[in-house]
């Protein structure tokens, strides 16, 4: 199936951010004219900055959990906005709980004016620590609602809920996506998920920090795949929820191993302790999206892992 957006107006809440900024970037090239939401709370300014001259981009510069106005008409409201890395929602809880929720309300409200599709874009982590494998979208999960990653998971699934309470009550058009682990270019260094700690800790020298004995699993979706299965989704028929994660499982000890191995690096591994909560399995099962949208990934992971550490390369200091 194609994706056209051309000539759609859309709101992209969180714009600045890693997915929302590549998001951004095929949107505008696509055709779209995109008005970016973000208070640069984790995004970065930097993400987008080479849209500042596009006559089809605008930013502007506000936290989402306060009221959202655009004038004239809209086609879709995506909202991208929240913090995604747990050293991120760890350090802030209450407002990754407040974007999930009230900024899932305010974009909400805001697409039922317009009469705009809505897309959310959720999470593997409603699934938490499954103990379904792989995990299909008619898997409820087994979530820790107090653990220190429940305000992530929990905010992910509230958002969720309401989505479907819009649908029902108001007839608004939703896409749910449920992403598994995205890496590539604008990862932040610092933000504390596995691909970009083990690339700045290999190019440095450091030694690869590995939680646990290495053995649980993730499975790795390059952006650019991801993004494109955003775009299909958003242009289906399909009100999701819908899987878009990558189909080879890899553990995370292999993972710092060939992130080592491509930054050519001799970089020793240490285990540490597993954070709470820590999920053992990750792993979608994609079915729905091969047979609804067409969609697979095309990038091979190792690939794009070489393809990251590429740019990161280019980046100062």
């Amino acid at each position: 199936m194609t994706a056209d957006v051309d000539g759609w107006r859309i709101v992209l809440t969180g714009g600045a951010g890693f997915l929302g900024s590549h998001l951004a970037d095929r949107l505008v090239a696509g055709g779209a004219s995109v008005i970016c939401f973000d208070n640069f709370l984790t995004g970065a300014r930097s993400n987008i900055a080479h849209l500042d001259a596009h006559e089809r981009f605008h930013l502007v510069h506000q936290d989402v959990t306060t009221y959202l106005d655009v004038g004239g008409e809209i086609d879709a409201v995506l909202h991208f906005a929240s913090p995604a890395s747990p050293i991120d929602y760890l350090k802030l809880p209450i407002q990754t709980l407040k974007v999930g929720s009230l900024g899932t309300h305010n974009a909400l409200g805001l697409a039922r004016a317009k009469g705009a599709r809505f897309m959310l874009a959720s999470t593997s982590e409603v699934y938490g620590d499954p103990q379904v494998h792989p995990q299909p979208e008619t898997y409820w999960g087994h979530v820790n609602p107090i653990g220190p990653r429940g305000v992530y998971d929990e905010a992910k699934r509230f958002a969720e809920a309401l989505a479907f309470a819009y649908h029902r009550t108001h007839d608004i058009e939703i896409r749910i996506a449920r992403i598994f682990n995205t890496y590539g270019p604008r990862m932040r260094m610092d933000d504390g998920r596995a691909v970009p700690t083990f690339i700045r800790q290999a190019r440095a020298g450091e030694p690869l920090s590995v939680h646990g004995d290495g053995t649980q699993t993730r499975s790795l979706c390059f952006v650019d795949d991801m993004v494109d299965g955003f775009l299909r989704l958003l242009t289906s028929e399909h009100a999701g929820p819908i899987n878009l994660g990558g189909d080879e499982e890899v553990t995370v000890g292999e993972l710092a191993e060939v992130i080592r191995d491509i930054c050519g690096s001799s970089s020793s591994v240490v285990f540490a302790d597993r954070p709470q909560d820590d999920p053992q399995v990750r792993r979608p099962d994609t079915t729905l999206a091969r047979e609804l949208l067409g969609w697979q990934p095309q990038v091979d992971w190792r690939d794009g892992l070489e393809r990251a550490v590429r740019w990161y390369r280019q980046q100062p200091g």
